[in-house]
């Protein structure tokens, strides 16, 4: 049993902080988080979002309506994209400096929140910018106010205190966790996720499940968080497949939307380790590349890897999509058979990888800021050869 692979005698911390809204309808709720913003003296706000899920979901008429209803004048940065950058975080914190917003409402995936929870930070150290942040030149304690509004079913970002942002001139893509981002409020709202493409609903999906092992699996892993990681597996594996056979099957996208949360409640506890720290190399490298897609692609070797550390969590935690667990050879086997289940067959090579390029990611996974500290805490012993080789055998 995964009970084993559990240490009783080291403590650990659990932690469940932000107030989730969930549900279908809960974006109505933002009238109510206006309101409360306001009577906390909040009157102007930055909105920060993409150029278009915002509006064609749905979620930009009850935000604009709340904010006017309780006079909140706003700013909207709607320039985000996948993988935001430093640059994106220094404009948009340019707009919400000048306009004096006093919090922060991200409405999008995993994106705007981390770029809506940096412009949170630097608000509050207005002789700061998003390199100083991200290059951990200073620790912030404060951040103003966040409002997460999560319109994908993936990275539970908008129940955590991480966030990611790229530097794009040194191919960085470090992560800060610090607990003045966790958001005040969060609304999962699976209405607002039926419009997710094909592609972005896998890749969402796959994002979380890779939380779940990561963080079930680490050195500091809790019972909690085992305990959370099988439940999002079972919930991924149960309504992915519903979900991509029918997109507007609202009772699938609440389930995924359910299991995404968990998933960031749980890597808020058990934090992550290889997969994450192998994949932000890859699309810094190439900032197209979705970031679930690289994910799944580094996910069978990483299981492969971490097998001889963790083999009775991961035999529970993948039950529930892997028919055969008794090898590290098998396990990894079975998530690749898995992930071809659901569209996602993808290998390095296919998305442009080559031998050529490992060396370059090597160096990346351990000279990135962060990256060496999710390292640090993989099961297995996170040497260059052990990072080489999960690059070689995902290629």
């Amino acid at each position: 049993m995964w009970e084993q692979d559990i240490d009783i005698h080291e403590v650990r911390e659990i932690r469940t902080r932000t107030s989730v809204y969930f549900g279908c309808g809960a974006i109505k709720k933002i009238a109510d988080i206006a309101a409360d913003l306001k009577n906390k003296g909040v009157d102007k706000v930055i909105v920060m979002s993409g150029r278009n899920a915002y509006k064609a979901t749905g979620a930009w008429d009850f935000v604009e309506k709340a904010l006017i209803d309780n006079g909140i004048g706003y700013v909207n940065y709607d320039q985000v994209t996948p993988n935001p950058t430093s640059t994106a975080v220094n404009e948009a914190t340019k707009l919400a400096r000048d306009f004096g917003a006093k919090a922060v409402i991200a409405i999008g995936g995993g994106s705007p929140t981390d770029a809506g929870k940096s412009v949170a930070i630097l608000l509050k150290y207005p002789d700061k910018n998003a390199n100083d942040l991200y290059e951990f030149k200073f620790a912030p304690e404060e951040a103003v106010p966040i409002v997460a509004i999560n319109l994908t079913h993936g990275t539970g970002t908008e129940t955590n205190r991480f966030a990611v942002v790229t530097i794009p001139e040194k191919d960085y893509k470090p992560a800060i966790a610090y607990d003045c981002i966790y958001p005040m409020y969060a609304i999962d709202d699976p209405a607002l996720m039926t419009k997710l493409s094909p592609k972005q609903t896998r890749y969402v999906s796959i994002d979380a499940v890779n939380h779940v092992v990561e963080a079930s699996t680490s050195k500091v892993a809790s019972p909690y968080a085992v305990t959370l990681a099988r439940e999002v597996i079972s919930l991924v594996g149960q309504y992915l497949p519903k979900a991509i056979e029918n997109p507007e099957d609202l009772e699938a996208r609440y389930y995924l939307a359910y299991a995404a949360m968990l998933g960031g409640v749980c890597f808020d506890n058990g934090l992550l380790h290889y997969t994450h720290a192998l994949e932000h190399p890859l699309s810094a490298v190439k900032p197209e590349l979705s970031h679930g897609l690289g994910l799944a692609m580094l996910l069978p070797a990483v299981v492969k890897n971490i097998y001889s550390a963790k083999a009775e969590t991961l035999k529970y935690i993948l039950e529930p999509i892997v028919k055969d667990t008794s090898s590290a050879e098998k396990a990894a086997e079975g998530v690749y058979e898995w992930l071809k289940s659901v569209g996602v067959p993808s290998k390095l090579k296919d998305e442009g990888f080559t031998e050529a390029d490992i060396q370059n990611l090597v160096n990346l996974a351990f000279t990135t800021p962060s990256l060496d500290g999710l390292l640090a805490i993989a099961p297995t012993e996170a040497t260059k050869t052990a990072v080489e080789e999960i690059y070689r055998n995902s290629l």
